[in-house]
């Protein structure tokens, strides 16, 4: 597995965490100013950002063509981390105490 250390602090937003499967259906908002590849995604009452990219539509009711886990990961500069897969520009990692979740690629540096 790959290894990268955190390069900077990142906290997630405090808002519960959007799950969706492959076919659920949501509502699509706007596009993140900072991350335009990011929707806003409704579903079951709770929002999350999700890239656009996995969705059949561009805004409005959509059905999802990927599953996908809005969680992201607290960390702090030195931390080290497990590299799972990239999206968006965004990192699935894992920590030291098993705990996973997104942080952005621009916070993270490889050192395997």
């Amino acid at each position: 597995m790959a290894r990268a250390r955190a390069t900077s602090v990142h906290r997630a937003p405090d808002r519960p965490a959007l799950r969706i499967g492959i076919g659920d259906r949501v509502v699509l908002g706007e596009r993140d100013d900072e991350w335009p590849q990011f929707v806003w995604a409704t579903a079951t009452g709770i929002g999350g950002w999700i890239p656009a990219t996995l969705f059949d539509a561009e805004h409005g009711p959509a059905t999802a063509l990927a599953a996908y886990d809005t969680t992201e990961l607290d960390v702090d500069p030195g931390e080290p981390l497990v590299l799972h897969h990239e999206l968006a520009d965004w990192w699935w990692v894992e920590n030291t105490r098993g705990a996973r979740g997104w942080v952005p690629a621009r916070k993270i540096e490889r050192i395997d």
